[in-house]
């Protein structure tokens, strides 16, 4: 027994020893005449791709290997997609084809692409395959995709240092220092108003925090440039980490974004509400069917908000202030509101909604400016609304033109 314990012990050891000739076996040896590259796309118009891309690229003409791994994939196909995108839980993986095969996908979105070839020693480059090939096994590939701590470029990071160790020297992003949501107001402001300004109404108080120089990296262009100021330790002393750099496409310039943008559109029912106001007061009409409209959309923008905040996985979606002025509430308490008879509590309502208006003033940089106008047009029908409950008595009362009748019945 003894014999057959030892003999078990040895072969374990062996293994063990084996472990990792059997792995670099299994992914290929890579040939020295081997590169790796970080290949950076531009944004597109596209919400999903309107902040970049980045993919590492293993190409050895020795070997045949032509490897473009993508840690930015999704399925429609999933189940509960869209369920699941809004809670922050829909499962991202990695995808691996021949570089071309993406490249012809980017041009066809007319997005410009560049080729960072990284200098790295053959034992380097064979470490970072294995990690790339490791990570597409199927029972790692997947991963729980975080927009701006876990993504298709913060992952090339984690990558690098896995295979480079100790000889990486790597500050992040040293450009500048901005928060998360101005990294993003950057990218989507100019591009697509739209899409920024539902982002900002979306995400809360933690996208406000400065982003450190590596979590900086997240966008996929000051990844590129993180690289390009990185350096590699070598047996004479330092080496910039990447060696080469070229475009491989570039992109026609893109049209002009729709002028219909968050602040035009805004502004524009802002004086639209106050032109309504004004001659609702003027001719002594109550009517509260615009406010039951206004004042419903906003109720309906706190639920969403409340649920992005209680009820998802995103981590930047939390302590979100904009429910102060799109109070969950006025949904369904609106519809109180009658021209005929006035809630007593309803005056108790509106002072306390004042005093939440007052207090959403101090995040009106949240979304640049464009929170004005919209304030704005709250703090109108609230001025309306008070004035004409004061015009309605407690009891119902007949009404024969709509304009308030207040003699005595």
């Amino acid at each position: 027994m003894r014999i057959e314990h030892l003999r078990l012990v040895t072969l374990i050891c062996l293994l063990w020893l084996a472990a990792p000739l059997v792995s670099r076996a299994q992914f290929g040896i890579l040939s020295p005449s081997a590169k790796i590259s970080l290949v950076t796309v531009a944004p597109g118009t596209e919400l999903y791709s309107g902040f970049g891309h980045s993919v590492l690229w293993v190409y050895d003409p020795m070997t045949g290997v032509d490897r473009a791994f993508n840690y930015g994939t999704f399925r429609f196909e999933e189940g509960n997609f869209y369920i699941k995108f809004l809670r922050g839980t829909l499962p991202y993986s990695i995808s691996v084809s021949p570089l071309s095969y993406q490249v012809a996908h980017y041009q066809e979105e007319n997005r410009s692409i560049s080729e960072q070839v990284l200098n790295l020693s053959v034992p380097q480059k064979q470490r970072l395959y294995n990690f790339l090939e490791n990570n597409y096994l199927p029972e790692n590939r997947e991963y729980q995709y975080k927009f701006f701590y876990d993504n298709c470029a913060t992952r090339m990071t984690v990558a690098l240092k896995a295979a480079m160790g100790d000889s990486l020297i790597y500050n992040g992003y040293t450009k500048e220092k901005l928060s998360f949501r101005q990294w993003i107001d950057r990218y989507a402001f100019k591009q697509n108003p739209w899409a920024d300004f539902g982002m900002d109404l979306a995400i809360g108080a933690p996208s406000d925090e400065i982003a450190t120089p590596e979590q900086a990296t997240f966008l996929p262009d000051n990844l590129a440039t993180a690289f390009t100021d990185a350096k590699v330790k070598t047996a004479t002393g330092t080496a910039p980490l990447v060696s080469e750099t070229r475009e491989i496409f570039k992109a026609a310039p893109f049209p002009p974004p729709t002028p219909f943008t968050p602040t035009v559109v805004f502004w524009s029912l802002a004086i639209l509400t106050l032109a309504i106001t004004y001659w609702q007061i003027r001719t002594e009409r109550i009517n509260f069917v615009f406010d039951k409209v206004l004042f419903g959309i906003a109720g309906l923008s706190g639920w969403i908000l409340l649920g992005l905040w209680f009820g998802t996985n995103h981590g930047v979606t939390s302590w979100n202030y904009d429910v102060l002025w799109a109070f969950p509430l006025w949904m369904p308490l609106i519809f109180a509101l009658s021209k005929t008879k006035k809630p007593s509590w309803f005056q108790y309502l509106l002072i306390f909604y004042a005093f939440l208006l007052l207090c959403a003033t101090g995040n009106l940089a949240k979304h640049n400016l464009v929170l004005i106008p919209i304030l704005a047009m709250l703090i109108i029908r609230v001025y309306y609304i008070n004035n004409s409950l004061s015009k309605i008595p407690q009891k119902e009362i007949a009404y024969g033109s709509g304009v308030a009748d207040t003699k005595n019945h």
